[in-house]
């Protein structure tokens, strides 16, 4: 099932690279990069290949580090409040991320000179201080998952109110450009930021990956976990953390983009059940595929108009959504 999954992942990808606005052939994709290439096709010329490596594979490769961080985020989110129905942003922090954006826009904070990296520390620095004070309220009640869940809704609602906010006292060129920042999309990413998002999912796998064991133990319950030597209250405070840097890392580079972290895991748990050594790197490998197919729908469905990713994610990640109740809903009966 990894197999397959893999290649389909690629074969979106490489849908995604040769379609678009501009479509690019494959076999003269094919002579570009491989040895003694022009004799089966004419290589790509300067400016299209510069048109490639700076504007259509930024994009497939961000949809690929985005899928994998908030498919891992969400299922690791769904293990340790043991509630299926939990993502990345359970802790309010896409909201978070909106508000801080909005205030750098509105104040046309600029960082290095650049007002897309300002924008980007503002919403990173939001996200960050909504999951701390999340994590600092479910740390002094002592209440465990659910206390988590509901100081996200509640801090949720509050930052949604500031955001909201700042949009009505803002110009309508600062309306338009935060309305924009919401919509989440893949292509506002920079070589720099997709390198530094990369490393952060690639630390977070490797974490997450490797505790695979210790969730599928933790699912059971927790003193069932403790009886067979998970650190439990550790590996939440390690998932807490783990998850707040991952999602607020993600989102404030593409903007908020929902449901992959809901779907991905639960996609994977229908295909290979819950042993969570195989569902995590499923799960992974899937928010990639959902992330891909939905960016290539966004570029192709109205051609030359681009939907952002976000729009599409959750276009299709609704009726997901409510399956998924559903779905719960008669297990729970």
């Amino acid at each position: 099932m990894t197999a397959a999954s893999v290649l389909v992942t690629a074969v979106l990808a490489w849908a995604g690279i040769v379609n678009g606005v501009t479509d690019i052939d494959s076999a003269r994709l094919l002579a570009t990069l491989l040895p003694a290439g022009e004799h089966v096709a004419d290589p790509l010329d300067r400016a299209e290949w510069v048109a490639l490596v700076q504007l259509r594979l930024p994009r497939i490769v961000m949809a690929v580090v985005a899928g994998v961080g908030l498919a891992l985020c969400g299922a690791t989110m769904q293990i340790i409040t043991g509630n299926p129905m939990a993502s990345p942003f359970t802790t309010g922090i896409s909201n978070a991320a909106a508000f801080g954006a909005s205030l750098a826009i509105l104040g046309g904070l600029t960082v290095a000179g650049s007002t897309m990296l300002g924008t980007v520390l503002c919403a990173f620095v939001g996200a960050v201080l909504c999951s701390l004070l999340v994590l600092a309220i479910a740390g002094v009640t002592r209440m465990g998952p659910t206390v988590l869940i509901l100081a996200g809704i509640a801090l949720s609602y509050l930052f949604a109110a500031l955001a909201a906010s700042v949009q009505y006292v803002a110009d309508e060129q600062q309306l338009a450009s935060i309305i924009h920042w919401t919509f989440g999309d893949l292509g506002r990413a920079s070589w720099p930021q997709i390198a530094g998002a990369s490393v952060v999912v690639c630390a977070a796998a490797v974490h997450t990956l490797s505790n695979a064991r210790n969730y599928t133990r933790l699912v059971a319950g927790d003193e069932v976990a403790r009886s067979l030597g998970v650190p439990v209250g550790r590996l939440r405070v390690e998932v807490g953390v783990i998850v707040t840097v991952v999602a607020a890392t993600i989102i404030s580079i593409t903007g908020v983009i929902g449901f992959v972290g809901l779907v991905a895991p639960h996609i994977a748990a229908m295909l290979v059940g819950s042993d969570e050594r195989y569902r995590l790197p499923l799960a992974a490998l899937v928010g990639a595929a959902l992330l891909l197919a939905a960016d290539l729908v966004g570029r192709l469905v109205l051609s030359p108009v681009i939907i952002p990713v976000g729009i599409v994610v959750s276009l299709v990640g609704v009726p997901l959504f409510v399956w998924l109740i559903l779905r719960e809903g008669r297990w729970a009966r």
